[in-house]
């Protein structure tokens, strides 16, 4: 499957995300059908094929008289689904600088996900946040909440604020005060916080699951650029890193402690996959080069099967 790519810098107001966002699901829903998730393309229309034994009574026979196939109506109580889009604004989300950043992947994708929602007439909100809640609004299948969204995102794109930290687990439990109970809750975030203090990741986990309270269903995409944040690669020659939430900086040779780095964050990610498997949180790694149909992929996984089972992948 082709990876897509787009350069959202030439795409930083609302009509043009809205589009992006839609030749995303065109191209996601395309890919289903030559794919083993076929079978879940129809979650995402607002007919489903007659099946022998259903009632005639909601046959679209309009439809029927353009397709010669028999499609039966889906009404609005029949998909009465609540998602929350929850995005980490601090400013490590506005990495690389260059390119397609963080945030604006993960505002990409919210925006793909938001039309697979309309489409089914569920409905859907957002809620921005680093040290405070910047925006939480309600959920709304309308479109004219569609666009409102799209249009925060949009803002958002182009407004990145310098040294603007996370504090995630105290955001997470205003955010979890604020849900209805039953809701999906999707999170974007880095994930980026002490992983030697346990501390703070007790902390954040706890958050997690004060959200998963009143029964409400949790995925969580650690958002990372894996080049540089995972991986670690840089030309061999000193560099001066500069925190951008923080302001601290360090002079080194990124050789020197490259294979250090990568077994900390190996044993990082190892422990975040073991406590939210405990907690029975979905985490997915989202990574800026696999592109969104990944992120669709798993989103479709975990509302088709919040009943059934949790998963992680890493």
């Amino acid at each position: 499957m082709v990876k897509p790519r787009f350069d959202l810098e030439q795409h930083n107001d609302f009509g043009n995300l809205e589009l992006l966002a839609t030749q995303v699901v065109e191209g996601f829903i395309t890919g289903l059908h030559k794919s083993p998730f076929h079978g879940f393309s129809v979650e995402f229309a607002e007919h489903r094929l007659y099946n022998k034994g259903n009632s005639v009574k909601n046959i679209d026979w309009k439809l029927y008289g353009r397709t010669e196939k028999l499609f039966v109506k889906r009404f609005e109580e029949e998909t009465n689904l609540r998602c929350q889009l929850v995005l980490d604004v601090s400013s490590s989300m506005y990495y690389p600088e260059n390119g397609m950043s963080k945030f604006a992947f993960s505002a990409l994708a919210s925006a793909a996900i938001i039309n697979l929602l309309k489409r089914q007439r569920d409905a859907f909100g957002l809620t921005l946040f680093s040290n405070e809640i910047s925006l939480s609004t309600p959920t709304k299948s309308t479109t004219a909440h569609q666009k409102f969204i799209l249009d925060e995102l949009s803002k958002n794109l182009n407004s990145p604020v310098n040294t603007q930290q996370t504090n995630l687990a105290s955001s997470l439990h205003r955010i979890a005060d604020k849900l209805p109970q039953r809701s999906f809750v999707v999170v974007f975030t880095d994930m980026l916080f002490s992983p030697g203090n346990h501390a703070s990741v007790d902390e954040v986990f706890s958050a997690l699951q004060h959200i998963k309270y009143n029964k409400n269903e949790l995925i969580v995409f650690n958002v990372l650029e894996k080049q540089h944040e995972q991986e670690f690669n840089f030309a061999n020659r000193p560099h001066h890193f500069i925190d951008v939430e923080t302001g601290q900086n360090i002079k080194l040779n990124p050789s020197a402690y490259q294979e250090i780095y990568r077994e900390k964050l190996q044993a990082f990610k190892e422990t975040l996959a073991i406590k939210c498997a405990q907690s029975k949180i979905n985490l997915v790694d989202a990574d800026l080069e696999d592109g969104f149909y990944p992120i669709l992929k798993a989103w479709l996984l975990a509302r088709s099967r919040k009943e059934t089972r949790i998963f992680v992948i890493l």
